[in-house]
């Protein structure tokens, strides 16, 4: 258990992905909107890596599911600012 809260930035450096607030806009826009037939582990753009990460911790309900719930949210509808996420510091 993580004892620093993890903001959704974080999520993006884990996956090994730019976390500044216009990458991560960008990779919304670029990945946006996922198709409702394809659950976000196995969308395309995915490394097997990040996949298996986003899997683990969906599977375990760990510390990240709540940030990858809000990743699903903002891919699903091509939005940032849905799930709270306006704001990639929070």
């Amino acid at each position: 258990m993580n004892i620093l809260p993890l903001h959704f930035k974080d999520l993006f450096a884990q996956l090994g992905l730019a976390d500044d607030n216009e990458s991560i806009r960008r990779f919304i826009d670029d990945h946006g909107p996922l198709d409702c037939s394809i659950s976000l582990a196995e969308a395309s753009f995915w490394s097997e890596t990040q996949s298996a990460f986003l899997v683990e911790q969906i599977l375990a309900d760990a510390d990240w599911v709540a940030l990858v719930d809000q990743l699903n949210s903002a891919l699903r509808s091509n939005n940032p600012s849905i799930g709270g996420i306006g704001s990639f510091d929070q």
